[in-house]
This record gives structure tokens, sequence and C-alpha cells, in this order.
């Protein structure tokens, strides 16, 4: 009797999906979706339009999506999914809203297959962080203006027993503060960052499901920014962009 030979066990890919619209997906990311057997998405990136990115009939979808304050699907269940069909033999994608190593727990995934003894891709993506301001008409950077820009999270609120982030230093850095998944707390992070120095006066962009055709900007300052998400009823994704370059607009570029 002669065994059965074990499956070829091909790379997962960690595919960054970009910031939602299907064409800022990266090259390398898109072909990356057409050679897939199953493509493991979340919410965020391009999943509404992935057949105009591959043929999706062909393929297998599993949504693993993560909805902010809504349903989720646990970190440990995406690690099982992506184990159990790279070791079918499968061609697994995973695609990830923005970057899969900014804020995506991409490195997490690499982990998890690294220790399966399965391979991994991982193909970088256009950051939210950045794009969504930059398709608004806010750069987070701009000569003779500012120098540096930081990249927060704001899913867990100033003072909160988990956080690593240190609100009073970026509050007197100066630097561009381009702030995601920070809806929920934007009165505790707008208050913190009064509290640590900054101007309540800072300009500030608020850019809502950027780069798709709902999106929505609102201009403000640090001071109003929490009643200005109440008032307009911003809900995620959106980010905020705290910083003097939220304040130009297309005459300044002159």
């Amino acid at each position: 009797m002669v065994a059965a030979e074990s499956p070829q066990i091909h790379p997962v890919v960690l595919i960054g999906g970009g910031p939602g619209a299907w064409d800022l997906i990266t090259v390398r990311g898109m072909h990356a979706l057409q050679e897939a057997e199953i493509i493991l998405a979340d919410h965020l990136g391009p999943v509404q339009q992935l057949d105009k990115l591959c043929d999706v009939a062909s393929k297998e979808l599993i949504d693993v999506s993560k909805l902010p304050y809504k349903r989720q699907t646990s970190q440990e269940k995406i690690n099982e999914l992506l184990i159990e069909h790279a070791l079918a033999g499968r061609k697994v994608a995973r695609l990830k809203g923005g970057d899969p190593y900014v804020f995506g727990r991409g490195f997490e995934e690499l982990q998890a297959l690294t220790a399966a003894s399965i391979p991994v891709e991982v193909i970088p993506g256009v950051t939210s962080a950045i794009s969504v301001p930059a398709l608004a008409g806010v750069p987070v950077t701009q000569r003779g203006i500012v120098h540096a820009f930081t990249v927060v999270s704001g899913h867990l609120p100033p003072g909160h027993a988990k956080s690593l982030v240190d609100w009073q230093a970026l509050a007197q850095s100066g630097a561009t503060l381009s702030i995601i998944m920070g809806v929920k707390n934007s009165a505790a992070i707008a208050q913190a960052l009064i509290n640590g120095g900054r101007c309540a006066s800072t300009p500030v962009a608020i850019i809502q499901e950027g780069t798709m055709a709902s999106e929505r900007v609102y201009k403000c300052v640090l001071g109003d920014l929490a009643e200005t998400v109440r008032k307009e009823q911003v809900a995620p994704p959106a980010v905020f962009v705290i910083g003097e370059v939220a304040g130009l607009n297309s005459q300044d570029a002159q």
C-alpha cells in the first residue's frame, strides 16, 4: 500500500489592501489575489470590489472581520484558519486593510504561521494614516511648518491601563498627529493633548471613509474635536489629522 503524499505547502501571503478604494492596492497585491485559492478578508480594504481585482467566482472568500464595537473574529481563530488551509495545500491570501504591519496584527499572523512551519510572504499596503489625508488635501508634513509626523492608535483612551501611548509627549512634540481608530475616544484624546500643552486652537481635519465615494471631510480645531464628531455623527473608519497642516488649503501651495 502506497502512503498518500503530503500536500505541497504554499506560502501564505499577507496582503495590505490599502485604505479602501480598490485601485489603491499594490500591483503585487493584486497579482497575489489572482493566484490565491482562498482569501481571508477584513472589512477594510477593497473587499466590496474584489471582482475588479480577481475572479472572485473561482475563490473561496472567508469573512474574518473585526468590526469596531460589533462582531469580532478573534485573532486566534484567524490564525487557526490560516494554518488549517495552508496545511491542506491551498494557496491562501490574507487580505487586510491598509498595511499589514501598521496596527494590522500582521506580524502576529506571521509568528503563528512560522511556528507551524508555514512560509509567509508579506506584501506591504498603503496605510490610511497617510494616504487618506493626502487624498483629502492634507499633507502630514510641509516645508517650513512641520518636519515630523506620528501615527497613533486611538482605540484605547488616554490613561487606560493598557495604553502604551505617551499623550503628553505627543502634545509637546510639535509633530503632526495622524490618529486612527480614535472616534469613540475623541473627547479624551483632545483633552489629553490640550492638557499636555497642545493649543486648543490647533487645526484638525477629520476624514471619514477616506478614498471611498462616501468620504466626508470636516475641519475644526482641537478644542472642538469631540463636539464636531458628535454633531456630524462621525463613525469609523475615520482619520484625525492634528497639526498646522490640517489648516492648509490649495492657496497655501502657491
